[in-house]
């Protein structure tokens, strides 16, 4: 699941704080909060046929994310739009691309982590690639668990999408250490959050199950599958699970903006065997993908 430069993306304009640069010169200063403490928010997003799935949603995230780290100068949903769409209509692009959205806290007068520093405003930073989705979504994937616990709230609150992302990385090194695609974390009880990157869902006996957001990030496309499943009177469950259950479960996978809904085939070594006869992932597939256009916010270019 390693990805791949794509030679399209060499010459990309991409939007940092004031305008649009080339590739090459797009940076931050070394004295820019998200440098000296990963002290940003950020959001992923998808763009399917001239539209931005969820965008709403996806900003509304930010804005709360942005508020709990007490960023003063958060700039509003109008002018995150025009950056977005101004960047997308530099590069020429309308499908297959993913949006790497980050607000910074900006710039400091000096090294230090007091946010009193930060005297210049914050750095909104539109990053547009061509960029196809990251997992095999026909084959599957394969997971181990890390031994990476997910944050608690009492910690560094998992809802907040920052861009400190350490504690992910080190569970998806042990991933690739492991030689799986990716790695399944437990809170701090020993339940099961969320993968390193996405969130995740299990079938068992005809009925959805999710893990309580506690310890987990409140996905857009988690929300979106919860809602789809009422819609479509399946029943959901969200509860605290156990790998035990995963092991045993019908079918498990995951769900993220920049995978959509992947299959998990195998959990730490167990094949995860669907002994029903109910497919209740391919059901939730096409329902998800009718929701597409109806949930994007079509561009004006």
């Amino acid at each position: 699941m390693l990805q791949k430069l794509n030679p399209k993306n060499k010459d990309i304009q991409v939007y940092v704080k004031d305008g649009l640069y080339p590739r090459a010169d797009a940076k931050v200063s070394v004295f820019d909060s998200s440098v000296q403490g990963g002290d940003a928010v950020w959001e992923g997003l998808r763009v399917y046929q001239g539209g931005i799935f969820c965008l709403d949603r996806h900003l509304d995230r930010l804005h709360t994310s942005a508020k709990t780290l007490a960023f003063v100068d958060i700039p509003s949903k109008a002018v995150i739009k025009k950056a977005i769409f101004d960047t997308l209509e530099a590069n020429g692009m309308k499908d297959d691309v993913h949006i790497r959205l980050t607000l910074t806290r900006g710039e400091k007068i000096t090294s230090g982590m007091d946010p009193r520093l930060n005297q210049y405003g914050s750095c909104l930073i539109v990053l547009a690639e061509w960029k196809p989705l990251v997992y095999d979504n026909k084959n599957g994937i394969k997971i181990i668990t890390a031994h990476i616990q997910r944050n608690s709230p009492r910690h560094l609150d998992s809802k907040i999408h920052h861009a400190n992302l350490l504690n992910n990385i080190l569970a998806k090194i042990q991933a690739n250490v492991a030689g799986a695609d990716a790695a399944l974390m437990l809170d701090a009880y020993g339940f099961v959050a969320e993968l390193n990157g996405t969130n995740i869902f299990m079938v068992k006996n005809g009925c959805l199950y999710t893990p309580h957001a506690d310890a987990c990030l409140h996905g857009i496309t988690r929300g979106l599958i919860i809602e789809i499943a009422h819609e479509a009177g399946i029943p959901i469950v969200e509860k605290n699970l156990s790998l035990t259950e995963f092991y045993g479960a019908d079918e498990v996978f995951c769900t993220g903006t920049m995978g959509e809904l992947t299959p998990i085939v195998v959990i730490d070594g167990r094949v995860i065997e669907n002994k029903s006869d109910n497919q209740i992932l391919e059901k939730l597939k096409r329902l998800f993908e009718a929701k597409i256009p109806v949930y994007s916010e079509k561009l004006p270019f």
